[in-house]
């Protein structure tokens, strides 16, 4: 494990003195600052300005003017996908930026970064095809023998709100499927994450001067949850979309219930990884410690709780433990380093205190647990937990870090029972010598995404959760969907 404490010459980026409104830089309304602060360094590397809640109505202003008139909703969506990959090449040109940015934002290492960054670029793409096929006329012969036609018509103004730990994958898991239906689209960005976000509202500025995209279809706002409830009550905004923890996507669906908002939401989740007896345990672990720490856990969809039989429970807790040590952890703009710091002081703070309240509980640590000896930097070293009972908090409520908690079943159905007893139902794996017997356990879990014998991550495919875990599906031609209104028009 690295641990070496030498500071690195902290990159700076450019302060950010304005907001993006209506697809131009423009002064705000108000004067105050947000520090961008690296996670490895501690530093200040940038400075933006927070938007105020009127700077944010004059967004909504201008994305309903601009729906209302119609030029980009009745853009053909070939076109509007032609934008949409012009869009990707840009920000691909930006890519050195953007994996920049990703390390000092979230504290990813630089190997994760390029990935992630990357691959986002291909989102943009996915969604630009599937644009392309969508069907948005359906002619149907009704029980009478007339004609009815079924249109699929954009939602109107989307209101947008995306975490830290993800912000350009975000975009295009929701800001860029509204753009290809048509919609006009606030965004807020939050502000531990808000320098890529305004990489992409550069891109959004520049094809919007150069006419392909009109004014007011596209803002990019950085702003506190006060401000970013105005987003949400505004009552020009028809649709609100969001990431984020369940707490939050709670309140906003109240706010949004006052007056019927159309809401989406992708919200957290409490995985668990069924290990059957018959498992082949080297690749688990080609599969797991990746599952529970990518990110450094900071991801919705991490593996957190490992459910193993009392029969395998020794043998698993050992392997993994071993695995995790393997795992390099360490300055992040290394190329050597796996994991890196969490992607603030608070985060850092929050992931401690769940530990601390795992060993009040009676679990115990058995790897990690600590800071790896950094004297800088928001790290916490990969922690695996066991002893662990479900109903202990560690067990039923997302941390966000890499802190994994190992959990006994008696049997398989004790298993479904475990994985199943939570508020949350994001994603899960099951392992097994025999695929087909896991994917009959697999169907049994009540969550969106299940994994068999691996760890796939393919989000043009469709992703969302049960349970609090959201409402809606993003990726593949439901993320697309969830940006239309349907239509019955009957000819006689």
């Amino acid at each position: 494990m690295t641990t070496e404490t030498t500071l690195p010459a902290a990159p700076t980026f450019p302060d950010r003195a304005e907001v993006f409104i209506g697809g131009a830089w423009t002064a705000s309304s108000g004067d105050e600052w947000i520090d961008v602060v690296d996670s490895w360094s501690e530093k200040v590397v940038s400075r933006v300005r927070a938007a105020t809640a009127a700077d944010v109505d004059a967004a909504v202003a201008a994305a309903r003017a601009s729906f209302d008139a119609g030029v980009w909703a009745r853009t053909p969506i070939a076109e509007r996908a032609d934008v949409i990959d012009e869009i990707a090449d840009r920000l691909e040109a930006r890519l050195p930026e953007l994996i920049q940015i990703g390390i000092a934002e979230v504290g990813i290492t630089k190997p994760v970064s390029a990935m992630t960054q990357e691959m986002t670029t291909g989102l943009f793409r996915a969604v630009a095809n599937e644009a392309r096929t969508v069907n948005l006329v359906d002619e149907r012969t009704r029980a009478d023998g007339g004609i009815s036609r079924v249109l699929k018509e954009p939602n109107g103004v989307v209101g947008v709100i995306i975490p830290w730990n993800g912000p350009i994958g975000t975009i295009a898991f929701k800001v860029i499927p509204a753009l290809a239906a048509g919609c006009s689209v606030v965004l807020k960005t939050s502000p531990e994450a808000p320098l890529s976000p305004s990489v992409f509202a550069d891109v959004v500025g520049e094809l919007v001067a150069e006419g392909r995209i009109p004014e007011g279809v596209v803002s990019v706002l950085v702003a506190d949850r006060e401000v970013s409830e105005s987003l949400v009550v505004n009552p020009e905004v028809d649709h609100i979309t969001f990431t984020g923890s369940t707490v939050v996507g709670r309140r906003i669906m109240a706010l949004a219930s006052e007056r019927i908002a159309k809401v989406s939401l992708e919200l957290g989740g409490k995985s668990a990884a069924i290990i059957l007896d018959d498992a082949d345990l080297e690749s688990v672990m080609q599969a797991l410690p990746m599952g529970g720490c990518m990110q450094s856990g900071q991801a919705c969809i991490a593996l957190t709780r490992v459910l193993v039989s009392e029969k395998r429970h020794d043998e698993v807790v050992a392997a993994y433990r071993a695995a995790l040590g393997m795992l390099p952890l360490g300055n992040p703009w290394e190329e050597t380093n796996f994991l890196g710091p969490l992607a603030s002081a608070r985060q850092r703070d929050r992931v401690e205190g769940y530990i601390e309240t795992a060993k009040a509980e009676g679990a115990t640590v058995v790897h990690g647990g600590g800071r790896g000896g950094f004297d800088h930097g928001f790290f916490v070293e990969p922690t695996l937990i066991d002893n662990v009972t479900n109903d202990m908090r560690v067990a039923q409520e997302e941390i966000f870090g890499p802190v994994i908690s190992i959990i006994t079943y008696r049997d398989e159905d004790d298993a479904v029972a475990i994985a199943n007893d939570s508020q949350y139902g994001l994603s899960g794996a099951v392992f097994s010598a025999d695929p087909e017997h896991a994917y009959e356990i697999a169907k049994r879990i009540r969550t969106g995404t299940v994994n068999v014998n691996g760890g796939v991550i393919d989000f043009t495919i469709p992703f969302g959760g049960y349970k609090q875990s959201g409402v809606g599906r993003e990726g593949g031609p439901e993320g697309l969907e969830e940006f239309f209104e349907t239509k019955t028009v009957h000819l006689s």
